[in-house]
């Protein structure tokens, strides 16, 4: 699963997610993507299991790229602790996603196996998403 190897800070403020995904709303790389519709946090045991899904469909065909980091740590407190005694402890990693963002890229493989392989990731995914198809414009 996805972690970053080190952090300036332990523990996060939880924050907001207002408004649309500026950056990371494109396709880059592959040929195909799946995009947010939604705001949430997802974890890096999600991440880890819409790539497993992707690649296992496509047969370890094509290329894949996950465009999205968990650096985000949740802390949770112990079961039946009680009130105070500061903030718990991190426990896992999540990506702070906002609508538009671009989850996942494709490349290398057909459009069919692509939109299937993405339909299954997008179960896997706490939130609704999109299948895109990068344009073939000039610009």
């Amino acid at each position: 699963m996805l972690s970053p190897k080190r952090t300036k800070y332990r523990k996060h403020h939880r924050g907001r997610m207002k408004g649309k995904a500026t950056r990371g709303n494109k396709i880059v790389f592959g040929d195909f993507a799946l995009q947010a519709l939604e705001p949430a946090w997802i974890t890096s045991r999600q991440i880890e299991a819409g790539r497993r899904a992707m690649t296992r469909y496509a047969r370890r065909g094509g290329k894949l790229w996950i465009r999205i980091f968990p650096d985000k740590p949740v802390t949770m407190r112990p079961a039946e602790s009680r009130m105070g005694s500061g903030k718990g402890s991190p426990e896992y990693w999540v990506a702070v996603v906002k609508p538009g963002k671009i989850l996942y890229e494709m490349k290398g493989v057909s459009e069919i196996i692509a939109r299937a392989a993405m339909r299954i990731a997008s179960y896997k995914m706490p939130i609704k998403t999109n299948f895109l198809v990068k344009s073939t414009s000039p610009n």
